[in-house]
């Protein structure tokens, strides 16, 4: 079997199970690159690790399509042995090519206190938004801020509960108390 284009991912927003559980339909966009039928695609994130390979690609209104490439929305389908272990929010990903994190560096810009934002300090408890991961994390902040106030920003650490697939560059969405707080940009990975 081959593996996808070295340059695949996609996004893991659903998941269906078919055929009484013979395969599995994990379903988003393609960010990059492509698939075809029979490629060899990595589960990432949250414990995946699986390789499996592709058995089927369906496009809109269930069309069976022999590829798909960056920007279209499909569903592929792998085997149901992954059933238990694929999840939203994992990636789907050309083996190797992506790794999944639970740790890491970011520049952060909080939102205005009229649009939900509130004071963070270390140590606090935040919902990070990765791609279709909504996971729960610790922030620290550098040594030189005790506290980010709403309209401001700067450079923290990041340890969330569980790994998410993610690469430098990476840009992310956070919540505080339940509500939007501002965004960031993954600048390292760290574990």
């Amino acid at each position: 079997m081959n593996a996808a284009d070295e340059s695949f991912l996609m996004c893991v927003e659903d998941v269906f199970p078919r055929n009484q559980g013979r395969v599995v339909m994990l379903a988003g966009r393609v960010e990059r690159g492509r698939v075809r039928t029979g490629d060899e695609v990595e589960i990432v994130g949250f414990g995946g690790g699986a390789i499996v390979p592709v058995e089927g690609i369906e496009a809109a209104r269930g069309r069976s399509v022999g590829e798909a490439s960056a920007g279209m929305n499909v569903g592929l389908l792998l085997p149901g042995t992954v059933a238990g272990t694929a999840e939203q929010g994992q990636v789907l990903a050309a083996p190797g090519s992506l790794t999944a994190h639970a740790g890491f560096e970011a520049d952060i810009a909080l939102l205005s206190e009229e649009d939900g934002s509130a004071e963070v300090r270390t140590g606090e408890r935040l919902q990070f938004h990765v791609r279709a991961a909504a996971v729960p994390g610790v922030v620290a902040l550098s040594r030189e801020a005790d506290a980010l106030q709403p309209l401001h920003g700067g450079v923290v650490t990041v340890t969330l509960d569980r790994p998410v697939a993610m690469e430098e560059g990476q840009f992310f969405a956070f919540r505080h108390h339940g509500r939007a707080a501002g965004t960031g940009t993954v600048t390292q990975l760290l574990r």
